[in-house]
């Protein structure tokens, strides 16, 4: 999908509504994680999506023929470049609140995993015929972890 725009300064007008849309959406998601509520950012996930992709058409048609936008005033560009550094740096934060949730989110794995283990591992009988305790390396374990994740 692209923009239709009928001249360059239409055309940075929209890229400017564009961005400045996508920064307030990103901000949003970025909030929920830090809150940590990423049910919360789920709403936004379409809508973003969509946008995110007519941007980064856009940027790529603009880059490889910046004629669509050299005609518009330069206080217009200016304010599109101005748009564009709030989006970067409304990135940058939804990158960091991400990587933090990632971090919470495979503490909380590795340690569910350790504690099932550690009790699998505690397991003994009583008495004369009791068995002695299933080994760690032979135990089935009904959670999996990927180091990679």
């Amino acid at each position: 999908m692209a923009i239709a725009a009928n001249d360059a300064t239409d055309r940075v007008d929209q890229m400017i509504l564009l961005t400045e849309r996508l920064t307030e959406l990103i901000a949003l998601e970025a909030q929920a994680f830090e809150q940590r509520r990423p049910q919360d950012a789920a709403v936004y996930i379409e809508e973003t999506s969509r946008l995110a992709n007519v941007y980064r058409h856009e940027s790529v048609r603009i880059r490889n023929n910046t004629t669509l936008v050299s005609a518009a005033p330069p206080a217009q560009r200016q304010r599109l470049v101005r748009a564009t550094e709030a989006f970067d740096a409304v990135l940058a934060r939804q990158g960091r609140a991400l990587m933090a949730a990632k971090t919470v989110t495979e503490g909380l794995v590795r340690a569910i995993a350790e504690e099932v283990a550690s009790q699998r591992e505690r397991k003994s009988g009583y008495g004369p015929t009791a068995m002695p305790p299933v080994s760690s390396a032979t135990a089935a374990t009904a959670i999996t972890l990927n180091r990679r994740a």
